[in-house]
């Protein structure tokens, strides 16, 4: 496209994209997931920047590696979630990796009393 139709077709692209990564990229939209939470019965939920949570299962297969979680909502209202390792701590990222794969977090096995 040339004339004035390209340079506004351009601009809505570039305005376009600036946008999509305000909001998913650098994490500032109002839908911006914040927090990871694990609950003790093994769902897993994720916080968003408004103050909403919506319910996720990990993604199986490539969905979990020692570099990435990706995590699906478990209803049809909600969005993907893609916590990549250099989000969390190496301590954090494994416990996020062990969740993913099993469904639950290492802890004291039934039975077995604490020090």
């Amino acid at each position: 496209m040339t004339g004035f139709l390209g340079i506004a077709l351009a601009f809505l692209i570039l305005l376009l994209g600036g946008y999509t990564a305000w909001e998913r990229a650098l994490l500032r939209g109002s839908s911006a997931p914040r927090a990871m939470e694990i609950q003790g019965s093994g769902a897993g939920t994720v916080v968003l920047r408004n103050g909403d949570s919506i319910a996720v299962r990990a993604v199986r297969g490539v969905g979990v590696t020692r570099h990435w979680v990706a995590l699906a909502p478990v209803s049809l209202k909600g969005r993907s979630v893609l916590l990549t390792a250099g989000m969390l701590g190496a301590a954090n990222a494994r416990l996020l990796r062990l969740w993913a794969l099993w469904g639950k977090l290492p802890g004291v096995a039934s039975g077995q009393r604490l020090p």
